[in-house]
């Protein structure tokens, strides 16, 4: 099997969701098969590989056991246990996907779902979806032979359903869309046009090269207009940006609430 496929890991979503499940939040996790998952992600077969934490005893009287490396028990126990804390709660529900049809289809069934918790609900909307795809109808049924010589494909834009998620399936529910662009000049206006266009609540731009120490939120102000704010990290920072994002759309999110009582 042969894929067409973007590079992203997951990673944003997968870190979100750990600060929102650690606010007090439940988390229905929506995300590609095999991409980067809460507490997990931070054991990567690749870059910090789950073996290179653990060793194999030493003794030889039989008994089976596997050990943390001492000097990474501090690092591993806090994960462990908020994972814990959150599969245990019932707070974290993982939902996988791998085709874009089966996104679009799951996350209409998952917000229709949540509509009886009107403003208590939120939609963050981080995965990044492709912009184009093969319909189902044009793939090929049968392995594509090299021997046919050179390959044409035509993509078709997947269906915008932003509009539809903020209008039908969720009309009370919180939404925040992402904006991931080349050009730092672009960011701001192509937000405000997507919050013009489908009426949602705020929009995340980030830049590609920045993405990790830089975003901007854009919604709407009281006035009509916009409303711009920078969050920016160290390159060297204790923390990750997601935990400053979490915590603004949280905040946001509360007198949100509250507005409407």
């Amino acid at each position: 099997m042969r894929f067409l496929d973007n590079f992203s890991a997951g990673t944003r979503g997968a870190a979100s969701a750990e600060y929102f499940l650690a606010a007090g939040y439940a988390v229905i996790f929506l995300s590609r098969q095999h991409s980067q998952f809460p507490y997990t992600r931070r054991y990567s077969h690749t870059t910090n590989p789950f073996f290179d934490i653990l060793q194999e005893p030493e003794s030889s009287d039989g008994v089976q056991e596997v050990r943390v490396q001492e000097h990474q028990v501090g690092t591993l126990l806090p994960v462990l246990h908020a994972y814990h804390r959150a599969r245990q709660a019932g707070c974290l529900l993982p939902v996988p996907f791998v085709t874009v049809v089966e996104y679009l289809f799951l996350l209409r069934g998952i917000s229709e779902a949540m509509q009886p918790l009107g403003r208590n609900a939120m939609h963050y909307l981080a995965a990044a979806v492709s912009d184009f795809f093969i319909p189902l109808d044009d793939m090929s049924e049968h392995k594509i032979q090299s021997g046919d010589g050179a390959l044409h494909l035509t993509l078709e834009p997947v269906p915008k359903v932003l509009g539809d998620l903020v209008q039908d399936w969720a009309p009370a529910s919180y939404v925040i869309s992402f904006k991931l662009e080349t050009d730092q000049k672009l960011i701001v206006p192509k937000a405000e046009k997507s919050l013009e266009r489908y009426g949602h609540q705020l929009v995340i731009g980030n830049e590609l090269s920045t993405r990790k120490t830089e975003v901007t939120l854009v919604e709407r102000a009281s006035d009509g207009g916009y409303t711009t704010t920078p969050l920016r990290i160290p390159a060297d920072a204790p923390h990750e940006i997601e935990q400053d994002i979490i915590t603004a759309l949280t905040d946001r999110h509360a007198r949100w609430i509250h507005a409407s009582s």
